[in-house]
């Protein structure tokens, strides 16, 4: 009799576990936001009787996997509870066209989310991004960026503003210069434990030149760069831009990994990104907040933030 009550309680436990972690069935699923395959998005209303603000979340995977199911349930309803109305978007991966195709279409979903904005109940005045690696650096992109509202355009979608309040990137690549990166491998990664791990992780020179050049689509070395500099926070950010929540799940102190399979994302994920921003942010007087293991922040998570400065 009591194995049995155990195991009552036990199966009682684990099906209150997967509630939990379950995911909230969007409102709105596989909407049609531009001509490819790949740009769709889901949409979940916070209050279908009100205007609601909304949060925009962009995948990662780096530009060559993820999807728009990646969401992650609890941060989905706590948003969802908070009164802010959520999208999650999918985008072009590198197999289907070099960057910047896949921050094209996060901007065009970001305008026909803002064009639905009567129709579905949303304050376009009120939106803010979230995402982590590959979709932390597009909010970025998208955040830093001048307003790419075209007036003269015919199609009034692409008259929305692109502009947007606040933006949460998780574990971003603040820039995506060859100089920060490869300043940031041999800072971290040269002949540690006498071995070259950025030859052994990342490939030789050549190797790395061909792959840089075949993400953007680039001919040279020089085109990938400018393509990759108007890409990058730390080159475009601005007096006027908005204030940042980032997180990282390393302090800066952290130790390089001993299994080699995960230095690779170690150093693509490091924090001195976000340190990075910050140091920049600070002296513009924007709001930046940067959260690590041992950090003192203003908020304790993205939705304490965007609640903060979505909701009124």
């Amino acid at each position: 009799m009591k194995i049995i009550k155990i195991i009552i309680t036990l199966l009682i436990t684990l099906n209150f576990s997967y509630a939990q972690q379950s995911k909230p069935v969007p409102d709105l699923a596989n909407i049609e936001y531009g001509e490819h395959t790949r740009n769709v998005l889901d949409v979940w209303f916070a209050d279908t009787d009100k205007t609601t603000p909304m949060v925009i979340y962009i995948h990662g995977g780096g530009f060559k996997a993820g999807s728009k199911e990646k969401i992650r349930a609890n941060e989905l309803s706590e948003l969802l509870e908070a009164g802010i109305s959520v999208a999650s978007i999918n985008y072009r991966l590198l197999s289907n066209a070099p960057l910047p195709a896949a921050h094209i279409d996060a901007k065009q979903a970001l305008q026909f989310i803002r064009s639905k904005a009567t129709e579905w109940k949303i304050d376009k005045e009120r939106i803010g991004l979230f995402g982590g690696s590959a979709g932390a650096q597009i909010c970025m992109w998208l955040a830093f960026s001048n307003d790419m509202a075209n007036a003269d355009s015919a199609t009034h979608i692409e008259r929305e503003s692109t502009r947007v309040s606040c933006i949460a990137p998780i574990i971003g690549q603040t820039t995506m210069s060859s100089k920060f990166w490869t300043a940031l491998a041999e800072k971290h990664l040269k002949d540690k434990n006498g071995i070259n791990y950025i030859t052994k992780i990342f490939g030789d020179t050549a190797k790395r030149d061909r792959n840089r050049m075949a993400t953007y689509g680039a001919k040279t070395l020089k085109e990938a760069d400018k393509i990759a500099d108007d890409l990058s926070a730390l080159s475009l950010i601005s007096g006027d831009d908005p204030p940042v929540f980032m997180s990282y799940f390393m302090a800066p102190d952290a130790k390089v990994p001993k299994n080699l399979r995960r230095v690779r994302g170690w150093l693509i994920h490091h924090v001195d990104f976000g340190i990075a921003l910050k140091e920049k942010m600070d002296a513009l007087h924007i709001e930046a907040d940067l959260k690590y293991p041992g950090s003192k922040t203003k908020y304790n998570s993205l939705v304490d933030f965007f609640t903060d400065k979505l909701i009124e």
